[in-house]
């Protein structure tokens, strides 16, 4: 018997485990591991696809031991069993929506994920150093040559653009999509009720945890569904304004291992 059994924790990745200078810190990775070792079932809840994510594993040496939510609540996926738990894809009208939408907004970049395979339209400033970030292959090409269907879709511009961008969806598909933030300048389009919370909660179901003994941690907008279901939603100093008027428990900053300060303040819980 361990003193974390029973309890789940996850962590977002980009911006809270993993820090803004790209790496996952040696602290993060002890605390994690002495979670683990005591009972605690850890994992992360991520925007990235199980194509960038993946190599993150072996790079940063991350260990977890439940299954992982992925695409931004697009996906489960038990990396022990390597199989896909859950899978949801944008409705089949989703590209000439997109066509749409880009013709209403001529400045719009958007990576669309169809399977292992990436696509890029209009590629700008921020969709180049997104691609850099996750360092995959990727197809830029028209928007009707992309084959669908798709697990998720992000778009690319400054925030005050994406937020036009988002108000259009919202007006027109609302019951069709989640269209949620996961910086200022990632809008991210998912099939409705794929976010971070309703997968969180169904790990938790798939690992009979109890609500009360979930916590989370993450530094955005897309975190919030998950943050809600957490019984401390822990935010890293760095987290995006929306997050701590949210309400949000906030630690020290991602580079200074925020995820290990939240195991440490777990520690004295158990």
């Amino acid at each position: 018997m361990g003193k974390f059994d029973g309890v789940l924790f996850f962590s977002d990745y980009d911006d809270t485990l993993y820090s803004t200078r790209r790496a996952v810190s040696p602290e993060n990775r002890a605390a994690i591991r002495y979670f683990i070792q005591n009972g605690g079932r850890f994992s992360i809840a991520t925007g990235r696809a199980h194509h960038t994510f993946t190599p993150q594993i072996e790079k940063e040496h991350l260990e977890f031991n439940a299954p992982v939510v992925l695409s931004n609540g697009a996906a489960i996926y038990d990396y022990q069993r390597e199989t896909y738990l859950v899978r949801t894809f944008l409705c089949n009208e989703t590209s000439s929506r997109i066509q749409q939408l880009c013709r209403a907004f001529p400045d719009l970049a958007f990576e669309a994920y169809h399977g292992e395979d990436l696509y890029v339209h209009n590629p700008n400033v921020v969709t180049m150093k997104h691609l850099e970030r996750v360092n995959v292959p990727y197809t830029s090409c028209p928007i009707p040559q992309m084959p669908t269907p798709w697990n998720k879709v992000i778009m690319e511009q400054d925030e005050a653009y994406l937020q036009q961008v988002r108000d259009y969806i919202l007006s027109r598909w609302p019951d069709d999509y989640e269209v949620i933030f996961s910086n200022r300048y990632l809008l991210e389009l998912t099939k409705k009720g794929s976010d971070k919370g309703q997968m969180v909660a169904r790990v938790a179901e798939l690992l009979n945890i109890s609500p009360e003994k979930i916590y989370c941690i993450g530094d955005n907008q897309n975190d919030l569904p998950m943050l809600a279901l957490s019984a401390i939603p822990f935010a890293p100093a760095n987290c995006a304004s929306q997050v701590k008027e949210w309400g949000a428990h906030v630690l020290c900053h991602c580079d200074d291992h925020a995820v290990a300060q939240a195991i440490a303040l777990l520690d004295t819980i158990y």
